[in-house]
């Protein structure tokens, strides 16, 4: 999986970014609390597709995002969480 697969919707004050095949889902959804601020919410990959990254390539984009875009991610989810302690070098977009 990569991130040229990844789409971002957002609506109000929540966005979620997918991939998607067929009617299977990957999502990470987040919560914006403001324009410097977005909460990871929750983080759900089917689970056939579970091993193959899915999870990491959104957070992956999320981290990319943030940077380009100047906000700060609180990480609420979980799975959000464990892959910012994997990768020190994403601690500039943390906010923990």
């Amino acid at each position: 999986m990569s991130t040229d697969e990844i789409r971002k919707e957002v609506s109000g004050a929540k966005a979620r970014y997918l991939i998607s095949r067929g009617e299977a889902v990957a999502e990470l959804t987040l919560s914006i609390a403001t324009p410097q601020l977005e909460i990871a919410d929750h983080t759900s990959v089917p689970d056939a597709w579970r091993g193959e990254g899915g999870g990491a390539v959104l957070v992956a984009r999320l981290v990319s995002d943030a940077r380009m875009q100047g906000f700060k991610i609180l990480p609420l989810c979980p799975f959000v969480n464990a892959q910012r302690r994997k990768h020190p070098e994403w601690a500039d977009v943390f906010q923990v």
